[in-house]
């Protein structure tokens, strides 16, 4: 089977930088842990300020994954190892040639030994006898054999055996190339949506420690509730206990991404732009029509092509059945101390071996065969439904993105109108600070739902197009443009 396909063009099938847009590689701010701004913590130019803010490179992250995870390093191996098959499975179809070299010494009691007809020392005995009169002799045999098949059925079909091997050792690659992109995704996006927790977080409590400290005037000058000051206290602590949580999410999203690439990327800023006019596609197509394309599925190309192995495997076991005929060269030349024992022997032969009866293993073992050739054509019926499966789960859940991304949309304008009029109303003695307070947080909360309601948007629509087979680096492009949307930056 020829493979069109090791997870549609990346690495070690075929990805390069090169097929990257200028922008994008220009994003690839993945920087040493030792790294740092310059003394003054800012930018020393407009172009440092815009690099600094930008967002490492998705596809560059995963292009440096690519050369650095261990775990499809050795998928890799395992991938060249096993081509190792087709070598040794057409060896077995060539000429095999042998040469060995043999001494022997031989101390026999024979005819000859001791016989006085035959002593030596009688000058009318030919000297040649004395080696078999003394019973001891010396041989050394030189040989060289050629041994050529001239019909095996198992071992062609081993061949093919070989051959269908390889190609399942390289969707397996295959696989692993497309869940390292999904691992990388993911974690990329969980340390998008942390590294955005914290600044609304930040934002937040900075908010409500200048609300403690309005209240804590307040109540200095008499004119204030210890209520409110408790409750504001509360409301600072809560956010900097969240503040914190977020941060070891991004310290762990982090550590995911160093572990995948090596590397240690940086998300400097914590910005976002405006959600309103934040946008993603929400038309999907027909569901058919995706479902269809999941015969493409990398997991679905190899279960069908260990389906192929498990056929050949049985078709190799059938050959048990039938006859082998090979031709046999030979060469033998024996020296000896007994000059009658002396050879050169040169011979040719062709040799038929008809398998009649091996107690039944034959049968027992193409019977084998047949049943793990239904077990895997079993295995491959419920990858494809599975990968069904996930096509139905992925459309489902990306049209429910969709829907709850416009209804953030609408609440967090809702929660901004609020916010001004509780703090209008409090300004006018109409509303009390929990109000205010209540409103603060919702607003903010709206804002963090949003963000991760998009990276389950985006983690989505790349886990669909895997379940396709057609997940590439355009997607990895097409994500990191959503995503410096949302941050302000497209």
């Amino acid at each position: 089977m020829a493979l069109t396909k090791s997870l549609l063009g990346w690495l070690p099938l075929g990805f390069t930088l090169a097929a990257l847009p200028a922008a994008v590689m220009a994003q690839a701010q993945i920087a040493e842990p030792s790294a740092v701004l310059p003394e003054d913590n800012y930018p020393s130019s407009e172009a440092e300020a815009k690099a600094a803010d930008a967002l490492p490179s998705l596809p560059a992250l995963f292009a440096q994954a690519l050369q650095h995870d261990a775990q499809l390093s050795s998928q890799r191996y395992d991938m060249e190892a096993t081509a190792q098959q087709i070598p040794k499975a057409r060896a077995g179809l060539l000429p095999q040639v042998d040469a060995s070299i043999g001494y022997v010494y031989q101390d026999s009691e024979n005819y000859y030994t001791g016989n006085p007809a035959y002593d030596p020392s009688n000058e009318r005995i030919d000297p040649d006898y004395e080696a078999r009169y003394l019973g001891r002799t010396e041989d050394t045999t030189w040989q060289v054999q050629l041994t050529q098949p001239l019909f095996s059925l198992e071992r062609w079909r081993q061949l093919d055996k070989a051959y269908a091997q390889r190609d399942a050792a390289e969707l397996q690659v295959a696989v692993a190339e497309r869940d390292l992109a999904l691992q990388l995704s993911e974690a990329y996006l969980d340390a998008f949506l942390a590294s955005r927790k914290l600044g609304l977080l930040a934002s937040k409590r900075d908010a409500l420690e200048l609300q403690v400290k309005q209240a804590q005037r307040a109540f200095d000058l008499g004119i204030g509730d210890r209520i409110n000051l408790y409750e504001s206290q509360a409301r600072f602590d809560q956010a900097l206990a969240e503040q914190i949580r977020a941060e070891n999410e991004l310290d762990n999203a982090l550590s995911d991404l160093e572990r995948l690439t090596g590397q240690l990327p940086r998300f400097d800023t914590s910005t976002l732009g405006d959600l309103s006019e934040f946008e993603v596609p929400s038309d999907w197509g027909e569901p058919q029509t995706w479902l269809e394309r999941t015969q493409q599925n990398v997991e679905v190309l190899l279960a069908k092509q260990q389906q192929q192995i498990a056929q050949e495997d049985t078709d190799v076991r059938r050959a048990g059945h039938y006859p082998e005929l090979n031709l046999n060269l030979s060469y033998v030349d024996r020296g000896s101390n007994d000059p009658f024992r002396e050879s050169e022997n040169a011979s040719a032969s062709v040799e038929l071996n008809v398998p009649i009866y091996r107690g039944g293993y034959t049968s027992a073992n193409v019977r084998q065969g047949e049943l793990t050739a239904l077990s895997s054509e079993a295995a491959y019926t419920n990858t494809l439904n599975l990968a069904q499966q996930e096509v139905r789960t992925r459309l489902r859940s990306l049209n429910g993105d969709v829907r709850q991304l416009e209804a953030l949309k609408r609440s967090i304008e809702s929660s901004r109108l609020f916010l001004q009029a509780a703090e209008k109303g409090e300004q006018l003695g109409l509303r009390d600070l929990v109000d205010v307070l209540d409103a603060r947080a919702d607003l903010y909360d709206l804002r963090i739902q949003f963000v991760e309601v998009v990276r389950q948007y985006i983690l989505d629509s790349l886990s669909l197009e895997a379940a396709v087979g057609d997940l590439d680096t355009r997607d990895l492009v097409e994500s990191m443009v959503k995503l410096e949307a949302l941050a302000g930056q497209g």
